[in-house]
């Protein structure tokens, strides 16, 4: 294996037989052993379920690499072979260091078994002397914050105190090779945070981690790479951004086709209703039904930039984003006191109701530090906590109509680079519930902030605008 890489998987395939009744299993038990015997083809009495098919990637010493997929994609199967707690149908995995796993809940723990003997018995497993975890368990017992349950049997613990003991073993004996699969999710807050703290000291010091999670600003934050599956199939591999954005749309086209077949439904029943129900004087209504639906014809006008980084169902379409001084100069430099201006332009594809167009702030780390549309304002109005302005949900929209929505706000952002991220959604209700994306953009348009540390400096994300004063 080149010393370059950590892990290195090679066209790794995982196949399962699915039997439709245990009879089944036991005839293709009987019919194998014999066919081998006599040299014959068994007849299969199963069918083929390939969990994983070629996959293959490789990740360097000290990367940080995500997995991400929807559930069923092969993510857990694919990091048991590399953990070597699973076999693969085909292919292989080559690992280059110590691994610290933690797949599932409480994985390797034996339930009648203290804390404390679960303790060494993973440290044994890892690979560590009594005498190294003996100098580590005062730490990990620490980190775990059990209390006096590290005498007790695992079997009594909640499904938080086991996420934090498994995770304070694997972390704590400073692994080569890191790989965690979304068992944090089940922490607090608190622990959670803890656990990336810990995770990015491990990265740090030359960790190599290999990180699945469905929250994707911690895929994003936590990883400079991911691989994308679906259907056992690695559909992309590259950096965490462009990752994401291919499950983005993948999540999106999935969810319109869903919305679509809703829709088709409700269309065939109402059609199915008029030809049961003969009355007078609806036949303009029996018109309108049956007009066919919307389509949007050929490319459109965004650039083929914008193409790349957009996805959505086009009923309505972001044409451009611009950034505005106080003085409504283009500008795209700011200083943390300037006031800021960003006017999305856009126009409807179709005859439209219930918008909410929006906006995303993201520093160049890739960290979410902002996002507002117009539903939120519309939020504060209909509760009565602003008191003037119109409600944008409640607008309509007709087809070829243009519209621009800006925002305005004090800057108050640190010194970085930030992305602009626009979309315009269609909200089934006057509040975040049911969405459908109708355009989304990805890096629609950039700006940058930075201090005078002579006249105004503070460190941090945002300005929280704090004042010191003497106190007697």
């Amino acid at each position: 294996m080149c010393s370059d890489y950590a892990i290195e998987v090679n066209d790794v395939s995982k196949c399962y037989h699915i039997y439709d009744s245990p009879a089944d299993r036991l005839k293709q038990s009987i019919y194998s052993g014999f066919s081998r015997l006599v040299g014959a083809s068994a007849k299969p009495f199963f069918r083929e379920f390939w969990a994983l098919k070629n996959v293959s990637f490789k990740v360097k010493k000290g990367e940080s690499v995500g997995i991400i997929g929807q559930n069923g994609s092969g993510k857990s199967t694919l990091l048991q072979i590399i953990c070597g707690t699973l076999s693969p149908t085909g292919g292989e995995v080559k690992t280059q260091g110590r691994i610290a796993a933690l797949l599932e809940l409480g994985s390797g723990f034996n339930p009648e078994f203290t804390g404390r003997e679960n303790i060494y018995m993973n440290g044994a497993v890892l690979g560590l002397s009594r005498k190294e975890i003996d100098d580590k368990f005062d730490e990990i017992l620490s980190f775990a914050d059990i209390g006096e349950f590290v005498e007790q049997p695992t079997k009594t613990y909640s499904s938080g105190m086991l996420v934090r003991l498994a995770f304070a073993v694997q972390v704590c004996v400073e692994p080569e090779i890191l790989i965690v699969d979304e068992a944090l999710a089940v922490g607090d807050a608190l622990f959670q945070k803890r656990c990336f703290e810990r995770m990015e000291k491990l990265r740090t010091n030359g960790t190599t981690l290999l990180f699945v999670s469905h929250d994707q600003e911690s895929v994003r934050t936590m990883t400079n790479k991911a691989v994308f599956l679906e259907h056992g199939i690695v559909k992309f591999s590259g950096t965490s951004a462009d990752a994401l954005l291919e499950y983005r749309k993948k999540l999106h086209e999935i969810e319109s086709a869903k919305l679509s077949q809703t829709a088709q439904h409700l269309k065939e029943k109402a059609k199915k209703l008029r030809e049961e129900t003969v009355v007078a004087g609806l036949e303009s209504q029996k018109n309108n039904d049956e007009k066919e639906d919307v389509l949007i014809d050929g490319e459109k006008p965004f650039s083929e930039r914008l193409k790349s980084f957009s996805f959505g169902d086009l009923d309505a379409e972001i044409t451009d984003v611009e950034i505005f001084n106080s003085e409504n100069e283009p500008c795209s430099h700011f200083d943390p006191r300037d006031q800021i201006r960003i006017v999305v332009h856009c126009i409807a594809h179709a005859d439209l109701t219930h918008l909410n167009v929006g906006l995303r702030i993201r520093n160049k780390e890739g960290v979410k530090i902002y996002s507002w549309g117009t539903l939120n304002q519309d939020i504060s109005l209909r509760s009565g906590v602003k008191r003037e302005g119109e409600v944008f949900w409640e607008r309509s929209f007709s087809k070829g109509e243009s519209f621009s929505v800006e925002f305005i706000f004090t800057c108050g952002l640190g010194p970085n680079l930030y992305e602009i991220q626009a979309s315009i959604s269609e909200e089934g209700k006057p509040y975040y519930a049911e969405q459908r994306m109708i355009h989304w953009i990805d890096e629609a348009t950039f700006f940058t902030v930075t201090l005078e540390p002579q006249t105004y400096h503070f460190g941090g994300v945002v300005d929280m605008e704090m004042i010191s004063q003497l106190t007697k």
